[in-house]
């Protein structure tokens, strides 16, 4: 239970829904018991922090493939406050086609490094990629945003 607080933390800042991070903490537990046997537990809480990403990741991917909000609530917040519909549903496709001209983890990598906050060098470790590899999937990002947003 040394860990429960952290991935539950993690799940919550991700998902924006209590009862949505609490079953995927759980989920991440259990996958963990289940493949203990194969995994390396040398730094238990990368590992952790790791898998709850993925998985919250991977939630709202499906939710969103599915048609249903991750978090009703906020959907509605969002819905209220938007003033131009059809900017935002721009963004969105913009969005989509971006990390579709991308590796899967790049979109982990922006989550981890805008949304989370966390250094170039907190990324990699997070990621098992070098710094450098970390800034230049950051570049290419940037440089298919600029691209797109020219056409």
């Amino acid at each position: 239970m040394r860990y429960a607080p952290m991935v539950l933390r993690r799940c919550n800042k991700l998902l924006a829904d209590e009862a949505a991070a609490a079953d995927i903490a759980q989920e991440v537990f259990i996958k963990v018991w289940e493949k203990r046997s194969s995994l390396n537990t040398e730094f238990p809480s990368s590992l952790l922090w790791r898998m709850a990403t993925n998985m919250c990741l991977n939630y709202i991917r499906d939710s969103k493939r599915r048609g249903y909000a991750v978090n009703a609530n906020e959907k509605l917040t969002q819905i209220a406050c938007v003033e131009d519909v059809e900017a935002n549903a721009g963004n969105r496709d913009l969005l989509n086609r971006l990390f579709k001209r991308h590796p899967e983890n790049s979109r982990t990598i922006a989550v981890l490094h805008y949304i989370d906050g966390m250094t170039l060098e907190e990324v990699a470790t997070e990621v098992n990629m070098s710094v450098g590899g970390v800034r230049k999937r950051l570049r290419s990002l940037k440089n298919t945003l600029i691209e797109l947003e020219a056409l």
